[in-house]
């Protein structure tokens, strides 16, 4: 899914909060997912850690006009954003929504602290950053927005994580998406390398046989099938269903993306 895609998406999904707001969530959001997962490759943090702040500093902002009727203005800067989330903790009962006075500024807490005392988007931080810190904070910004979604637009949880879940294919700059079909524009990749590039790019990391056929270019399908992917099943690079006609990749394929493909382009 593009990120245009994707960002209208999410506009429908939490078209119930005031645009001001919605447009800087939807795009800090997106920003600290795609520098998130570059990060998670490149081993270069300092990106995913202050789009991590961005993204709390939004959220924050949000939460105190929805409970408080005003909010820190966005040119402002906010000095101790975790002791300001203390303080909407705070607020009575009647000021809102548990959620927005409770769980969402506590996970907020979690994001910004492991942001500043982790190493993340700073220099010289005591404690190298690492996929289980990346992972963590992107992980709650993904339950921050589908709880937001299942609160301003009445869904249940499920429901909202299914909305969410939809925005999290991969943003690969070698795959392209376009009109519900992928193409990988790196050069020089063998057709097996394309194979798994595109399952890679899948939120499951798995596709249709036909699809992956028709997206690699492959000109003799018989041959993708018997020759190729039983190959790459027979190597444990991926899971290749005969019956369904399926191909899932294994943990081995992703380490092979992770650490040679990707590297590639």
């Amino acid at each position: 899914m593009s990120i245009s895609n994707k960002n209208a998406t999410l506009d429908i999904a939490l078209g119930n909060i005031d645009k001001k707001f919605r447009e800087r969530i939807i795009d800090t959001y997106l920003e600290l997912k795609h520098r998130g997962f570059k990060a998670a490759y490149s081993k270069e943090f300092d990106g995913a850690g202050i789009s991590a702040g961005k993204f709390c500093e939004t959220i924050f902002r949000f939460l105190e006009n929805e409970l408080k009727g005003s909010y820190t203005p966005f040119a402002s800067p906010i000095s101790n954003l975790a002791a300001e989330l203390i303080k909407i903790e705070q607020l009575p009962k009647t000021a809102g929504n548990e959620s927005l006075r409770l769980i969402i500024p506590r996970s907020l807490v979690v994001i910004y602290t492991l942001r500043n005392k982790r190493g993340i988007g700073h220099v010289g931080g005591d404690i190298e950053a690492n996929e289980i810190d990346l992972s963590t904070m992107t992980k709650l910004s993904d339950w921050i927005i589908a709880e937001l979604i299942r609160v301003y637009h009445k869904m249940s949880f499920e429901d909202a994580q299914a909305v969410v879940d939809s925005l999290n294919s991969k943003e690969i700059p070698a795959v392209w998406e376009i009109n519900g079909k992928k193409r990988v524009l790196q050069k020089g990749l063998e057709y097996k390398d394309k194979v798994l590039l595109l399952l890679y790019s899948d939120i499951n990391n798995s596709c249709a046989v036909e699809d992956l056929c028709d997206w690699t270019e492959y000109k003799n399908a018989s041959r993708f099938r018997n020759g190729l992917l039983t190959g790459m099943h027979q190597d444990g690079l991926i899971e290749y269903d005969t019956e369904v006609q399926y191909a899932h990749l294994s943990p081995l394929g992703i380490a092979e993306v992770e650490q040679r493909i990707l590297k590639m382009a």
